[in-house]
């Protein structure tokens, strides 16, 4: 059987699972026997499918995974997010679209702490924008900053995602991790400058609201000095004991502070080997390869797949269904895996925002008052989709904003 016969059956497979609406992890799970039966040698594939779901799951790498979870769950629960936001609304004044620009520095230092894009949006979203609402702000401005900060969440670690993609992919999870800080924080000041110049330009879109009278002098900053300096300093706990050589991921993830994701590291483990074994993995890298392209050609046009798919699968089928092609094609042309890597999590990031199936338009949807349409949600994320697809434009022209921290810190 030729690999591209081999390629319909796996791919087309897969594609047919998931439109019966199977689970990612299942759907693999399945293809995965069937391809050990036909391409690993029958009950020897299946032996060999076994010794790679147990040897997957036991890797030491994924297990920040569930630590850094666990960091933005506590956060949430115990009050501390609730106490931050009240801090920065204290030092945060007179600044057009203020309550706007106070759910991104808010979500920003959110995402130095949880390992989930959800649970962001979640929070900021149940509230901030009841709040906005009921202050006359127009309600596409009033989603947009928490959607677009909430998808921030996965570039600056703790980022779950990130060692995921770090562990499947064979990238470096301490420098994907910190890679991503400097994409990401460039993000949440070009969100923070859009919100005061549209807030400047059109005022009818943020009302400038009546401020009690706050605290004067060092008064006004002790909430921020006990609420917030001390998510800061675990962020900064956190990347320092990697960067430094102090402790892996892992057990950085432990100092700051789940059986579907054994079954997707299960399942995208052998079926990289299953494709592999086939000659789908050479065969479509061969093709490519005999174009001759440059990475410059290569690189967005893998990139232009990886938006695509987000507009319709999840981040996690992104990963499992592009990355063992994407990484042998980056191996031969020399390409540098953290910046690739960052490059990726924009990708995934932006499909996070972008319609018809994008995650966090339907968490905004879910916590949004009933009155808000779907149609309204879109489009006020949109706006954060453009300045995402910028930043990966700057990433892609300029790889020292990926590589550079990393190199400087390991350095």
């Amino acid at each position: 059987m030729g690999w591209i016969e081999a390629s319909l059956i796996l791919f087309g497979g897969l594609v047919a699972l998931m439109s019966l609406g199977l689970s990612v992890a299942f759907g693999f799970l399945a293809i995965n026997v069937v391809g050990a039966l036909i391409f690993l040698g029958g009950e020897q594939g299946l032996s060999q499918l076994a010794r790679n779901a147990v040897q997957s799951v036991t890797s030491f790498s994924l297990t920040p995974i569930p630590f850094f979870v666990l960091m933005g769950e506590v956060l949430f629960h115990s009050g501390v997010a609730l106490k931050a936001i009240d801090a920065f609304a204290l030092l945060i004044r007179r600044v057009p679209g203020r309550l706007a620009v106070i759910a991104i520095v808010a979500g920003t230092v959110f995402s130095a702490i949880s390992g989930s894009t959800i649970a962001t949006t979640a929070l900021l979203g149940s509230l901030l924008l009841p709040a906005m609402l009921d202050r006359g702000y127009d309600k596409r401005f009033a989603m947009g900053p928490i959607m677009g900060i909430g998808g921030v969440d996965m570039l600056i670690p703790p980022s779950a995602l990130a060692v995921l993609l770090g562990s499947l992919a064979g990238i470096s999870i301490s420098g994907l991790l910190i890679g991503g800080i400097v994409p990401g924080l460039i993000l949440s000041v070009l969100f923070v400058g859009y919100i005061v110049l549209r807030a400047t330009i059109d005022p009818s879109l943020a009302p400038e609201q009546h401020l009690e009278q706050s605290p004067a002098g060092l008064r006004r900053w002790i909430p921020f000095l006990i609420h917030v300096l001390p998510l800061v300093l675990i962020f900064g706990m956190v990347v320092g004991a990697m960067t430094a050589g102090w402790a892996t991921p892992t057990e950085a993830a432990a100092l700051g502070a789940t059986g579907t994701i054994l079954f997707i590291i299960m399942g995208a483990t052998t079926f990289s080997q299953v494709l592999s074994f086939s000659g789908a993995t050479n065969g479509i890298v061969g093709l490519v390869s005999a174009q001759g392209l440059s990475a410059n050609i290569v690189v967005p046009g893998m990139m232009a797949i990886l938006l695509l798919l987000g507009c319709f699968v999840d981040q996690v089928s992104m990963m499992l269904i592009t990355l063992p092609f994407f990484m042998p094609l980056i191996a031969q042309l020399g390409v540098d895996p953290i910046w690739f890597g960052v490059l990726f999590l924009i990708c995934m990031q932006l499909g996070l925002l972008t319609p018809p199936f994008g995650l966090l338009l339907f968490t905004m949807k879910g916590v949004a008052p009933p009155g808000i349409a779907m149609n309204d949600v879109f489009r006020s994320a949109l706006p954060y989709v453009w300045f995402g697809l910028l930043v990966l434009a700057l990433v892609f022209c300029w790889p020292p904003l990926a590589t550079w921290l990393p190199l400087l810190l390991g350095s």
